[in-house]
């Protein structure tokens, strides 16, 4: 045989080769066998890790702080005493700052008549609005006196005993058969169960008394060493009251009057506010 021969007999053999070692298992799906391991490489896998964030609640407990006592007076007027005025940061040199200054001029206390009521029997007043925040009610009365309203004067003899024999005629009193009588009562509109205030005149009507009375004095009597003698009565004196005055500080509302009259010549009532009030409401 010569060479070429041979060249084919080692081509045919590698082909051979090739197809049993390479093609036919890349045809079958079968791993390429070559006669010479190799490794198998292991696929990296990426692991991202999972961070989880804990929460934490701080309990606190809370102090009890025991409550600081308060201090007590003990009835003993203290003594205060100068400090450095350094203590205060305050300069020898600095004055020490004034008071909020006073204005001098008073204000106005004068009073404007806003309405008025007047007659002589018992009654109920219509609904009065009064927008100001303060007023005033005044009112006055004449009670009648002489033979309508009975005896004006009743006298009364008194002897009083002084326990040894020794006696004292004395006087008196003034004693009426009927008693003038006046009231007022204010009603809030807005709620007719509502008596704001009743209103009668302090220490009831004596025309008499309010034009001042003398008591009698009675004569000097000597008794017994016991009681020696008999003071004269001091003299009494009453201003005329009237008229009497009620405040109230309540206001911006209806009102109603009802009005309780007996034995009266007349009354009048005026309601009264602040004359600053005036232009402002």
């Amino acid at each position: 045989m010569d060479k070429k021969d041979i060249t084919y007999i080692i081509a045919g053999f590698c082909i051979i080769l090739v197809i049993a070692f390479v093609i036919k298992p890349i045809a079958t799906g079968q791993p390429v066998n070559i006669g010479v391991s190799f490794a198998t490489p292991t696929p990296t896998v990426t692991v991202t890790p999972l961070i989880v964030y804990a929460t934490f609640t701080s309990i606190i407990t809370p102090t009890t702080t025991p409550p600081t006592p308060v201090p007590t007076w003990n009835q003993k007027a203290q003594t205060v005493d100068f400090v450095n005025p350094d203590t205060y940061h305050i300069s020898t040199n600095q004055s020490i700052p004034q008071g909020t200054r006073i204005d001098a001029t008073q204000p106005d206390t004068n009073r404007t008549v806003y309405a008025t009521i007047s007659g002589k029997y018992s009654g109920t007043t219509q609904i009065i609005n009064i927008p100001f925040p303060y007023w005033e009610l005044t009112y006055t009365v004449d009670p009648m006196i002489g033979p309508m309203s009975g005896p004006a004067v009743q006298k009364k003899e008194i002897t009083p005993t002084l326990g040894e024999g020794g006696s004292h005629s004395g006087i008196y009193g003034s004693y009426a058969s009927v008693s003038p009588a006046f009231s007022i009562q204010v009603m809030d509109a807005t709620d007719p169960n509502r008596i704001v205030r009743s209103i009668s005149p302090p220490g009831g009507i004596d025309k008499d008394l309010w034009a001042g009375v003398k008591a009698t004095q009675p004569a000097v009597t000597q008794t017994t060493k016991k009681y020696g003698e008999i003071a004269p009565t001091p003299t009494t004196t009453v201003t005329d009251p009237r008229p009497w005055t009620e405040k109230f500080y309540e206001g911006q509302r209806g009102y109603y009057f009802i009005i309780n009259s007996q034995y009266l010549n007349s009354y009048k009532i005026e309601i009264r506010i602040p004359t600053r009030y005036v232009g402002k409401y």
